[in-house]
């Protein structure tokens, strides 16, 4: 897919023009190849279709974003998807992104490609149920892709929210059966929309997190 193909629908978001934020994400996309020789970072099949994968499956949710959303929170962040493009194309604005990734590679990775960007990111080395929002800040967007199941995510998601707070997740065709399952321990509102890179996937916007209380 080429770039311009990536970021047409998703520019209105951007903030600044598309060229830019263009360019950016061909300077991502060379690190990532240069250091995927040497660290799994994502997928060895998808990396072909890095553009249609990974960036515009992360720069869609731009779309569920708000214009006061300035703390995001990624958890799991591995080879940058979706924080990376987000701050990519957030880059100029008053966002910040803080992201939690364990592996000592792959928070290298994350910290190179923010230095070389000027990208307003932090990385934490360690895994998320290591820190809580005392040290993060308390964000107003939780992302997570490719991480863990949804009752998982609800689990390491919780210390972090607030009554303001919204997890915008990526998830496939299981996720009737991983919401289904959720339920068992955890209240919440959903949304549910349809993503624009996989037909068979969604995006799932989650409010009110909290768990169920035991009788």
């Amino acid at each position: 897919m080429a770039v311009a193909d990536v970021i047409k629908p998703y520019s209105p978001y951007f903030s600044r023009p598309y060229e830019d934020v263009a360019a950016d994400l061909e300077s991502y996309a060379k690190l990532l190849e240069k250091w995927q020789s040497v660290q799994n970072l994502v997928s060895r099949e998808t990396l072909k279709d890095v553009w249609s994968r990974h960036f515009a499956d992360s720069l869609q949710l731009l779309t569920l974003t708000q214009a006061s959303d300035r703390l995001f929170l990624d958890l799991g962040s591995g080879g940058g998807f979706p924080a990376l493009p987000l701050a990519i194309a957030s880059k100029g604005s008053d966002r910040k992104f803080v992201l939690v990734e364990p592996i000592a590679r792959k928070v290298s990775f994350l910290r190179t490609v923010a230095r070389e960007l000027d990208l307003n990111v932090s990385v934490i080395g360690r895994r998320s149920d290591q820190i809580d929002s005392r040290e993060t800040g308390v964000p107003d967007v939780i992302t997570s892709r490719a991480l863990a199941a949804l009752p998982q995510l609800c689990a390491w998601m919780e210390p972090f929210f607030a009554a303001h707070t919204r997890a915008l997740l990526h998830k496939g065709a299981e996720h009737v059966d991983e919401l289904s399952e959720s339920g068992a321990h955890w209240l919440y509102d959903v949304l549910i929309q349809p993503s624009d890179t996989d037909v068979r996937g969604v995006m799932l916007t989650l409010t009110n997190l909290r768990r169920k209380s035991v009788s």
